[in-house]
């Protein structure tokens, strides 16, 4: 198979329509973390809001500028982060990125859509906009932990 028989497999149906139905566009008014990350790899832009109560998301928007693979990714999550909490989400990211580059199993519930992106594992310079999204919102995780552990001193 030709290198552009790959990429247009990669490209399949199901990634292309989880990409054009993206979930929570809407940006938060009062989030408790804002986090805007880009890949220097190929430009793909995201900017995540969250609000989280109990360890439990409670609130999401994000704003997404990517690829279609990073729509994909994008629209996977925002569909399943209400409700998750921050070990799931953590852990999500690791095994989206150990079926990445380890040939790991995809994400557990409620993440396991992701696994459509397992053809992009051959296409290491996606995997940035793949991650994007789990980047941003474990960058702002680590923001509400710190914020946390300043109130309890």
């Amino acid at each position: 198979m030709t290198d552009s028989n790959n990429l247009i497999d990669l490209y399949s149906k199901r990634i292309l329509a989880l990409a054009a139905n993206i979930a929570l566009t809407e940006r938060l008014d009062s989030p408790q973390s804002t986090v805007k990350k880009r890949s220097p790899m190929c430009g793909s832009m995201v900017t995540v809001d969250i609000c989280i109560n109990e360890n439990k998301v409670v609130n999401y928007g994000h704003e997404v500028k990517a690829c279609a693979l990073g729509q994909a990714a994008a629209s996977v999550i925002s569909k399943s982060i209400i409700g998750s909490d921050k070990n799931q989400i953590l852990t999500a990211r690791e095994e989206l990125i150990n079926m990445l580059t380890k040939d790991g199993s995809p994400p557990n519930k409620p993440f396991e859509e992701l696994e459509v992106l397992q053809p992009a594992k051959d296409f290491k310079n996606r995997h940035s906009s793949i991650l994007l999204t789990f980047d941003a919102i474990a960058d702002a995780i680590n923001e509400i932990n710190m914020i946390e552990a300043k109130k309890t001193f």
